[in-house]
């Protein structure tokens, strides 16, 4: 962006030791959008002060901020809430100039590898087996505990770059590929896990009316790929003392994946330092919401 005088003026004051007055400037600084970005970046090279610094590096964390804030807020209002996408929007909170090109390239392998050993005549159980060996024999992926301490192992790009993630992201990787590959594979509400169902090909998504318990073929646990029977999940239950429901075994939206995602994200920055990145995707969080209800017409006056 061309540096004009009120720009100029404005970066001047961004040292002012005032907070009201540069609370005023760095809202009129993000008022210009995320173009004054490589002005910014410029001012932040020609810094020597390190608190100066930090203001500006705030200022573009904001700016990159409202711009995400932005695109989810689309995303969550369209008709199919595309998950790769959903994940690249977490990705770009922690890694704001992530080229989404490369992370397409990386699950286009995955998807055509995986592809070209599928066939109809393949079992359930046999198309998930073929899913999971290319993904976790093939590729090398690994799973790893949830890790708070670890943000990177929650994001696609380094999930792929590394060739390690937590279940979380290993889930998501999975659930991506099956979607692209109509493989009926959906992530599940069993507490305090993250499971994926296999459901039967009989299974309405469209009306959520059936009981999904009974619908579910077998369990896959992403951290691995291992895959659990209705067996192994009801001791699950005896185990943590609760009762299996049908609610348990329903079918969780991309919108409430990608939700389930920022929230546990968020709780990698409780330290004071990052407390605001928290905050801040706890709110990107709370901006998802299942689809609104269609609005009940008014009624007619007397």
């Amino acid at each position: 962006m061309e540096e004009n005088k009120e720009i100029s003026a404005l970066f001047h004051l961004i040292d002012d030791p005032d907070e009201e007055v540069f609370n005023v400037v760095s809202t009129r600084i993000i008022d210009y959008g995320k173009g004054i970005i490589p002005n910014l970046e410029n001012l932040w090279e020609n810094t020597i002060s390190e608190e100066v610094q930090e203001r500006i590096e705030m200022l573009i964390h904001r700016l990159h901020y409202r711009d995400l804030t932005d695109e989810l807020t689309q995303w969550n209002k369209n008709v199919h809430q595309d998950l790769l996408t959903g994940a690249l929007l977490a990705a770009r909170f922690q890694y704001p100039d992530l080229v989404n090109a490369q992370v397409f390239q990386e699950v286009e392998k995955l998807r055509r590898n995986i592809w070209l050993e599928l066939n109809s005549y393949l079992t359930p159980l046999e198309q998930v087996n073929v899913v999971t060996s290319i993904l976790y024999n093939y590729f090398n992926l690994r799973g790893v505990e949830i890790g708070y301490q670890n943000p990177e192992e929650f994001l696609i790009n380094k999930q792929l770059e590394t060739k390690r993630g937590n279940t979380i992201a290993n889930g998501i990787l999975y659930l991506v590929l099956c979607e692209l590959l109509d493989v009926p594979v959906r992530a599940i509400n069993i507490p305090h896990q993250f499971v994926l169902g296999y459901f039967k090909t009989d299974y309405d998504f469209t009306r959520h009316v059936e009981n999904p318990l009974y619908k579910t073929e077998f369990f896959i646990d992403p951290m691995s790929g291992q895959v659990f029977t209705h067996k192994d999940v009801e001791n699950y239950f005896k185990r943590i003392n609760v009762a299996p429901s049908a609610a348990y075994f329903k079918q969780l939206s991309n919108r409430r994946v990608i939700q389930f995602l920022m929230e546990e994200f968020s709780k990698c920055f409780t330290d004071e330092k990052n407390n605001y990145k928290q905050k801040e995707l706890q709110t990107l969080a709370e901006l998802i919401n299942e689809e609104p209800k269609p609005e009940q017409p008014d009624e007619p006056e007397e």
